[in-house]
């Protein structure tokens, strides 16, 4: 193990020893706060539960990663390939990421109803700002030397796309993809919250009504280890992928 993890190790066992000692010396209700300890049992006792409800939310961030992928590197290729409809689109990206989630949440709903169609468009709306702007950078840095080089042996735009444009904006993909994919999470839970039947967001709903903080927590845990899982995934295909990196 590198060293870098076993320092974040400690940092994590340290916050949850603080957080064991102090629920338990100030006697915290579990309604309040819950030790970890407690919301270990809660996971467990409860795994089946939040397995059930995690399929549901991670389909959802799923099929959000692919819409956003879809609209995203045609979009960047083209706003790339035509500066003038880059320039025009521009304010459009920015406003779409301005109007905060919770205000389109309700309205996705209504529009698209209680079932996966809201929560996967709200998901691809939050991951496909970061993909589209990293990708654009990535093709704007390409080294000028190498475009003249290019265009002296009479390569044509998507020659230079293919073997030019598209290796040298991996990395800035990858960057963007690792960030879309762990806050994917916000946009299916916000879905989530205002209007579903299944998922980690309505249990966190249904079990905050309740007060039954442990289970929320669980909840988030499972949240958590799904973004770290996600990003962890896309560093192990940028590695594969991009190897000369």
């Amino acid at each position: 193990m590198r060293r870098s993890n076993w320092i974040a190790l400690l940092i994590a066992m340290a916050v949850i020893a603080t957080w064991e000692f102090t629920c338990g010396w100030f006697s915290v209700p579990d309604f309040i706060l819950p030790a970890p300890s407690a919301i270990l049992r809660v996971t467990v006792s409860k795994a089946s539960l939040l397995l059930s409800h995690a399929g549901i939310t991670a389909l959802e961030i799923i099929m959000g990663i692919l819409l956003s992928l879809m609209v995203a590197v045609p979009l960047a290729t083209l706003m790339f390939a035509f500066p003038s409809i880059g320039r025009a689109l521009s304010p459009f990206l920015v406003a779409s990421q301005a109007v905060p989630v919770f205000a389109l949440a309700p309205l996705l709903v209504i529009w698209l109803g209680y079932g996966l169609a809201s929560k996967v468009l709200m998901a691809g709306i939050i991951i496909f700002f970061p993909i589209t702007i990293s990708l654009i950078e990535g093709y704007k840095n390409c080294d000028r030397e190498y475009t003249v080089f290019f265009d002296l042996m009479g390569a044509g735009f998507l020659q230079k796309l293919r073997l030019l444009y598209w290796p040298w904006a991996l990395p800035y993909f990858f960057s963007g993809l690792k960030v879309g994919v762990t806050v994917a999470t916000i946009g299916a839970v916000i879905g989530e919250w205002v209007g579903a039947q299944k998922g980690l967001g309505y249990l966190m709903i249904q079990a905050n009504a309740r007060l039954q903080v442990s289970l929320v927590f669980a909840a988030i845990l499972c949240l958590s280890l799904m973004g770290l899982a996600m990003w962890a995934f896309v560093g192990f295909l940028e590695k594969k992928i991009i190897d000369w990196k």
